[in-house]
């Protein structure tokens, strides 16, 4: 795959994770080829509304489950996209956007009830900027892609919603301080990735 820096091409090939290694030996297998990453991307848009729309209800414990399917999407088309080559302008700004899109809805819809509210608002914030930068960028010729930071801080802001959503259903309190913590060190990770032009 071809990219424009500085005025000049360069060929890089995709980097593949551990992660999709093991996405390919297990899941993908089974998703046929007629399936392509900026579908599961346009699966996340679209879906998005109705998992924040079980939250909005309180509708917690079919909401964990629409969150978790949804959420994994992203695994699923990052790697798809790396491991097929098949990556391509579209997705990797709107990718990211999706998961943005996702993680900010949900802290907005449940977070903000039972983490710290500075810390839900950090989290947001950072997220808006390294999605700005990361349009300034690309258009600007520079290389727009994600970074091992980046997947570490929706790793973590996924499980910390999980945590947040596991304590809610089975009233389990004592999983909101891991919640909390995930969503934390997500902070210090965001920091990192923005710092280090990922997304």
């Amino acid at each position: 795959m071809w990219f424009i820096h500085d005025d000049k091409d360069y060929q890089v090939a995709p980097k593949i994770f551990w992660t999709d290694k093991v996405l390919r030996a297990t899941v993908l297998k089974v998703i046929p080829d007629s399936i392509k990453p900026n579908h599961l991307t346009m699966f996340r848009f679209l879906s998005t509304p109705g998992v924040i729309i079980l939250m909005f209800f309180e509708n917690y414990q079919l909401g964990l489950w629409a969150f978790l399917i949804v959420a994994f999407t992203d695994a699923l088309d990052g790697a798809l996209a790396r491991t097929r080559n098949q990556i391509t302008e579209w997705g990797k700004i709107y990718d990211p956007l999706a998961d943005k899109l996702l993680i900010g809805a949900m802290i907005y819809s449940i977070v903000l009830r039972y983490i710290d509210f500075y810390a839900a608002l950090a989290v947001i914030a950072l997220e808006v900027i390294i999605i700005t930068m990361a349009w300034w960028r690309k258009h600007n010729g520079y290389l727009v892609e994600a970074n091992v930071w980046g997947k570490i801080k929706m790793i973590l802001q996924v499980a910390g919603t999980v945590f947040l959503l596991l304590a809610i259903v089975f009233h389990f309190e004592a999983l909101l301080p891991f919640g909390a913590g995930a969503f934390y060190l997500a902070i210090a990770f965001a920091i990192v990735s923005l710092l280090t032009y990922g997304i």
